[in-house]
């Protein structure tokens, strides 16, 4: 059967319940990740996705097919959100985050994409996503190889181990795997050092039994219950992450078009895309999930099953939705110990600093103009060195929202010429 052939019709019931779990599986290490890296609820963070995806599908006439998961960009300026002003003010940054997305949609539709991408050309995109992957790399350490003891950070051996052994299973997965399990290098991580941190003794099973089989967590339903709350912190720190993320979500469409072999920007169009994507993210604030963004992982399934359906996405959207509400296994998630997270993450982090410097040499910016190293320069110190830079009483903006402000600023002020 020749590539993209396989439609609806030709497929069983059960062929795409298989396939949409396959989906679900490509998704569920990187989505629920993310809360467990910045303190937000993975169950929560599971229902938001399955949510997103469905809205995405309604708002671009279910022709894309895309899953939205938990965006790792968001993951500094949440953690240090939640733990400096409470869920109410993540919740207000990442409802934020999604009426910029809304916005951006609304100007992508006025002016056309190359207008307003030409606001984040690679000079700018690819130190900022470096920084991104740069941020992030200390909690990565932390979680590997340290635990805390009175007080004080100090190294835990039986964690190296872990982390180590984590590490090592995803770069084995990584490149020696293949089909389908070549996808999932963070789930196989995640399950042998899961395994291994319990015969160690390092896994805490009360909180599993204690449980309930159907329903959230007690900490789920605290942060589904509260309220937003107007927090310019919350806000400044988390929203202008949304003017970097939208440019993956440009590139992420580019390939899931190029993989389906249909031209997305043209039909349904790259504004309902990214529209879909921001009513997706506004939702996900008012529950308390991460920000939503579309998922390269399920677009590489795409490309191995060669099966493009829509519907199929959804059938894993509605599969991820159910799973949310087994409280037995947001209690599993939440018991993975912190060597296994941080083993994961010292590749997942890399990665992300590494995109960003493809970025830079697919783009072939010569480095001898004095622009250039002036703008990548400008970008990796503020972005790296300011954690957050206090404005006004208790509103603070993040180091990656100055860096990428100063980045658009440079590129469009200094001249082609130095």
């Amino acid at each position: 059967m020749e590539k993209g052939t396989q439609l609806t019709a030709q497929l069983s019931v059960g062929k795409k319940v298989v396939l949409g779990l396959q989906h679900v599986l490509a998704m569920f290490g990187a989505t629920v990740l993310v809360p467990l890296l910045t303190g937000l609820d993975p169950s929560i963070a599971i229902l938001g996705a399955g949510i997103g995806t469905l809205i995405f599908h309604a708002v671009t006439k279910g022709k894309v097919p895309v899953f939205l998961g938990s965006s790792f960009a968001f993951i500094t300026a949440i953690t240090l959100t939640l733990d400096g002003s409470g869920i109410g003010a993540v919740k207000t940054g990442i409802i934020a985050a999604g009426l910029i997305y809304v916005l951006v949609a609304g100007l992508i539709k006025l002016f056309g994409v190359q207008r307003v991408h030409s606001l984040f050309p690679p000079i700018v995109t690819g130190p900022i996503i470096i920084v991104i992957g740069l941020r992030l790399s200390p909690s990565a350490i932390e979680n590997a190889f340290f635990h805390t003891v009175d007080g004080a950070s100090v190294f835990y051996w039986q964690g190296a181990i872990v982390a180590m052994v984590v590490l090592i299973t995803m770069i084995i997965v990584s490149i020696f795997a293949k089909g389908f399990f070549q996808l999932v290098p963070i789930l196989i991580s995640v399950i042998v050092g899961y395994l291994l941190a319990l015969a160690m003794g390092m896994v805490n099973t009360a909180e599993i039994a204690a449980a309930p089989w159907i329903g959230l967590s007690a900490e789920g339903i605290q942060y589904l219950k509260a309220a937003p709350e107007i927090s310019w912190s919350g806000i400044l720190a988390i929203a202008p992450i949304a003017l970097v993320v939208f440019v993956e979500h440009i590139g992420d469409i580019t390939t899931n078009g190029a993989v389906v072999g249909q031209d997305f920007f043209q039909d349904p169009g790259i504004h309902r895309t990214m529209l879909g994507d921001g009513l997706a993210t506004i939702v996900a604030g008012l529950i308390g999930a991460p920000a939503n963004t579309t998922y390269s992982e399920n677009t590489g399934v795409l490309a191995v099953t060669k099966v493009y359906d829509p519907s199929i996405i959804r059938i894993a959207a509605v599969f991820a939705i159910v799973l949310s509400m087994f409280g037995k296994f947001g209690a599993f998630v939440r018991t993975i110990p912190g060597p296994v997270m941080g083993g994961i993450s010292i590749v997942l982090f890399g990665m992300i600093a590494s995109v960003g410097l493809r970025i830079l040499i697919n783009a072939k910016l010569d480095f001898s103009h004095s622009r250039n190293l002036l703008i990548a320069a400008v970008i990796l110190v503020m972005g790296i060195g300011i954690d957050n830079l206090p404005i006004y009483g208790d509103i603070t903006i993040s180091g990656l929202a100055i860096a990428a402000i100063a980045g658009v600023i440079m590129n469009k002020v200094l001249p082609e010429e130095i």
